[in-house]
């Protein structure tokens, strides 16, 4: 499986040239996190962090994916969004009561400002994260 975690010199696999264009894994705007890093880049985060919970075979996950990289460009500093794999990071997803993916939790100060559970258009979670930034 492909992470933003992997390096750059990943890109040049058949599994990746099948999923990616280099030249896009190597600027996605959201990073992966995971349950050894979340502490430190959720909850110790400064800025408010989006964290986006899912998995491989979640098709709804991968229709907001390119929905959220996008909005990461565009919120710029206001806000940081990163995903976490529940399948390879068990623990975080348990631990914030994770049931159902995709879902979308904004993280203020350490603390779960707002979750949202299910896909929606770009539009909407703009209007959500904006809500509650």
């Amino acid at each position: 499986m492909l992470h933003k975690s992997n390096t750059c010199a990943d890109a040049d696999s058949l599994e990746f040239r099948a999923i990616f264009s280099k030249e896009r894994f190597c600027n996605m705007a959201t990073n992966a996190v995971t349950d050894a890093s979340f502490v430190d880049v959720v909850i110790n985060s400064d800025t408010t962090v989006v964290v986006d919970f899912w998995a491989e075979w979640c098709g709804p996950c991968k229709i907001i994916g390119p929905s959220l990289e996008e909005l990461s460009d565009e919120l710029g500093s206001d806000v940081k969004i990163v995903k976490i794999n529940i399948d390879e990071n068990p623990s975080v997803p348990s631990k914030f009561g994770v049931r159902g993916i995709p879902t979308l939790m904004v993280f203020k100060g350490g603390e779960v400002a707002s979750t949202q559970v299910g896909a929606n258009p770009k539009g909407k979670i703009a209007e959500w994260i904006k809500s509650s930034i």
